[in-house]
């Protein structure tokens, strides 16, 4: 793996995933048209996700030891093809295939159009296809910069 450092780039936040690129399982996957990267989902049990576990817009529910979705892109010309969809879906086999009982997400509540600045947490509807349910309403209470978020899971068979 060549390392990219340079101008620009953060030191820490190089070195952090160059670490996680080393580990022996999967940050996340990858989806691929032909050879070309179009779509990125992390994917982790949750005590691995330090920002998750401390969040206050994702406190844990119960002490099911689930596996967490944190983020999901796709690239903008590769959008509305299902590429998400099926990254949702491969990213619970995975985590099934790793033991998980469960696999939780913190998609924005509702189904309004956002900018690409919120995008990345997913959206309700589109968990919902991949089969996931909502655990549990948006906590707090609205407030300017932040974003709603429902949790929604799907537990996998034992």
């Amino acid at each position: 793996m060549k390392e990219m450092r340079g101008p620009g780039l953060n030191l820490r936040r190089c070195d952090a995933m160059t670490k996680l690129a080393r580990r022996r399982r999967a940050p996340g996957l990858l989806a691929f048209e032909g050879d070309e990267p179009v779509g990125w989902i992390a994917i982790a049990p949750r005590t691995e996700l330090k920002r998750i576990e401390t969040s206050r817009a994702t406190p844990r529910v119960d002490d099911e030891d689930v596996w967490v979705i944190p983020c999901i892109t796709v690239r903008p010309s590769a959008r509305g093809r299902g590429i998400a969809l099926a990254l949702i879906r491969a990213a619970v086999a995975y985590a099934a295939k790793q033991g998980a009982p469960a696999v939780e997400a913190y998609p924005r509540a509702g189904a309004a159009r956002t900018g690409d600045d919120n995008a990345y947490f997913g959206t309700e509807p589109l968990f919902r296809r991949a089969g996931f349910r909502v655990i549990r309403q948006p906590v707090g209470k609205p407030r300017r910069n932040w974003v709603r978020r429902v949790t929604v899971r799907v537990k996998l068979p034992a």
